[in-house]
């Protein structure tokens, strides 16, 4: 769909700005320099018309709060593209009044008054509770950024949604879907409460699949780089699916249930991607022969209930005894009479389970959960500083299509057995990376002092010389300080080494850490 464009400059949104988007939605004291006056026009005016809507964000480092918020406006402003869209026909719409036309007292303009009033208070709630938090606000702002590509009329709703608003969550697009942010806790305490007892998450959006067939391993093992033949039954692993130049396509938890059945489950922002990428392959499989056949379990839920009283709260509700049940273990077992499919893992570091549930059981087993005053709901903010902390990779961030599992640090997640042959898509390359070595690294970086370095932020010498670029960035609510990864040439990336990261033109000295930030918690034997 074509975008009204109405400064020149680099495309960030559907609509493009002079100002710096980490200025305009660091919600500074400065206000926003239109160059011209932005004009909506109605669908109906003409054949071909463009609309001002909204597309993926491509960057939010915010700043400090300052005493008005133009990033309150922004949001003014990306809610009335999605009421354009659904057919409300405006004629005006200007931030501040500085023109004539907009200070005239037309229906069209009371009505864009009234829409920005309601619109802020929107924009209010979703902002509330993070502001005066540096490290809360960037972690906020990293959700958003990978999440504002879908309308609020198309967003995707999990069976617990009017749950989570019953209990004060603050709703967010995400990957097309409406998700929680955060509840009545900040998510700074939300962080620390997974730490110390059990957080509940609703992680419905993203997308398991199962693979059934006597050929399904030997299917998914062209598409994926790890060793699924030798897993037991009833365990998994974390792979990551490579396209034909040794990129990452997507990062994965594959289960052997059994050797003719494989249960995945890919990201939510990847799930189209995925399905094309696999059923394209699968295709050429059957029709080579090829015994395996795939089903997306669009008719289940996903939780994961995560922290040290994770097991003892499970516990009440099943029968088996999850002592024996270690870290990446798989059982299909009743959780409350619910016929359930539970992994030991999760994406916080700590201990946990994520549970594959009917939608019409899942909120019986939310509420049961609950009960228990160890158990808090917790959004996609605390996920995601909880998830860096323990040096685990976020897909769009650390991980993207050129960067091979090598250059990533994930040279483990390769079968030691299939490194020889590396007889899946993109093996000749990743086979090189493995015998000659890669140009850079994923590394961690601690910084002490000022603001958390976010993603682009540059990785330099002493001197000046950029040796590399950060992935992800935020303020650890754990351990008191910023805490980074990102990539560097090979030769900075052995820890210790000492960098600095370059946030909003200071330099910040950085130092190479070993990763987890905060040790892994992982059950087992």
């Amino acid at each position: 769909m074509d975008r009204l464009d109405l400064v020149p400059g680099k495309r960030r949104f559907g609509w493009e700005m002079p100002n710096r988007l980490d200025r305009i939605l660091g919600l500074e004291k400065e206000e926003i320099h239109w160059s011209g006056n932005p004009i909506v026009r109605t669908p109906s005016s003409s054949a071909g018309t463009p609309h001002l809507v909204p597309s993926i964000v491509e960057e939010w480092p915010p700043r400090r709060v300052g005493t008005h918020s133009t990033g309150v406006r922004f949001l003014c402003a990306l809610w009335l593209g999605f009421q354009i869209r659904k057919g409300w026909a405006w004629s005006v719409f200007q931030p501040r009044a500085a023109s004539n036309v907009v200070r005239r007292k037309t229906k069209a303009m009371a009505m864009t008054q009234r829409i920005a009033r309601g619109a802020t208070k929107i924009a209010r709630a979703v902002v509330d509770g993070v502001e005066g938090n540096e490290g809360s606000r960037g972690i906020l702002a990293g959700i958003l950024k990978r999440g504002l590509a879908a309308e609020a009329g198309d967003l995707k709703k999990t069976v617990l949604h009017d749950f989570h608003v019953e209990h004060g969550a603050k709703m967010v697009p995400f990957a097309g879907w409406s998700m929680p942010i955060q509840y009545k806790d900040s998510i700074m305490e939300s962080t620390q409460w997974c730490r110390s007892n059990a957080s509940l998450f609703d992680v419905a959006h993203m997308c398991g699949l199962s693979l059934k067939g006597k050929d399904a391993i030997a299917f998914l093992e062209k598409l994926v780089v790890g060793d699924v033949k030798s897993l037991k039954p009833g365990t998994g692993t974390l792979s990551v699916f490579t396209n034909e130049n040794g990129g990452i396509i997507d990062d994965s938890v594959i289960t052997k249930v059994n050797d003719d059945h494989i249960y995945l489950v890919v990201n939510a922002g990847c799930r189209e991607k995925d399905l094309a990428h696999i059923e394209k392959h699968l295709k050429a499989f059957q029709t080579q022969g090829g015994d395996v056949d795939m089903h997306v379990h669009d008719e289940r839920s996903l939780l994961a209930l995560q922290g040290p009283e994770a097991a003892n709260i499970l516990q009440k509700y099943v029968k088996e005894d999850l002592g024996s049940m270690y870290f990446s273990d798989f059982k299909m077992i009743d959780v409350d009479g619910a016929p359930c499919w539970v992994t030991r893992t999760g994406y916080t570091g700590e201990d946990g389970f994520e549970l594959s549930i009917p939608d019409e059981n899942t909120l019986q087993i939310a509420k049961a959960f609950l009960s228990s005053d160890k158990v808090r709901l917790t959004g996609l903010g605390a996920r995601d500083s909880l998830r860096l902390e323990a040096g685990l990779c976020l897909y769009g961030n650390d991980l993207e299509e050129h960067i091979s599992p090598v250059e990533a640090g994930l040279t483990w997640t390769i079968g030691k057995s299939r490194r020889e042959k590396c007889d899946f898509l993109g093996g000749e390359t990743i086979k090189k990376h493995l015998t000659e070595g890669v140009p850079q690294r994923r590394v961690g970086l601690v910084t002490e002092k000022g603001a958390p370095p976010r993603s682009h932020a540059q990785i330099a010498l002493a001197d000046g010389t950029v040796v590399g670029e950060v992935t992800s960035g935020a303020f650890s609510p754990n351990l008191k300080k910023n805490v980074a990864m990102g990539y560097v040439e090979k030769a900075y990336a052995k820890a210790g080494t000492k960098l600095a990261v370059l946030v909003r033109g200071k330099s910040n000295d950085a130092v190479v850490t070993k990763m987890p930030f905060v040790p892994a918690k992982y059950y087992k034997p």
